[in-house]
């Protein structure tokens, strides 16, 4: 066996498990967008004070609700949550 066969095997076997690392990635990722959109949706049966509460508004929800499937909702939520509480500390430093 001349070394480049050698190599050309080597290269053949790493290449598998690399495959499967990637399809069991993306099995994982679909099963935690699936996952995210079920809590989202719960989000929606919140009555808008519990939304308040918790820093989202009925119209945060009407905006996350339009990413793609592949995207997580709950990402986009906490930004915007992250978002409004930075503006209000910013606001309550200029009155200050």
């Amino acid at each position: 066996m001349a070394t480049f066969d050698f190599a050309t095997q080597t290269s053949r076997i790493s290449s598998h498990p690399a495959v499967a690392v990637r399809v069991a990635n993306t099995v994982f990722n679909i099963y935690r967008a699936w996952k995210n959109r079920r809590a989202f949706y719960r989000l929606g049966e919140m009555s808008d004070a519990e939304l308040a509460d918790i820093g989202l508004t009925r119209g945060d929800l009407h905006v996350a609700v339009d990413v793609p499937f592949g995207r997580d909702p709950t990402v986009v939520l906490r930004q915007i949550a992250s978002d409004r509480v930075e503006t209000i500390q910013d606001i309550a430093r200029r009155v200050a």
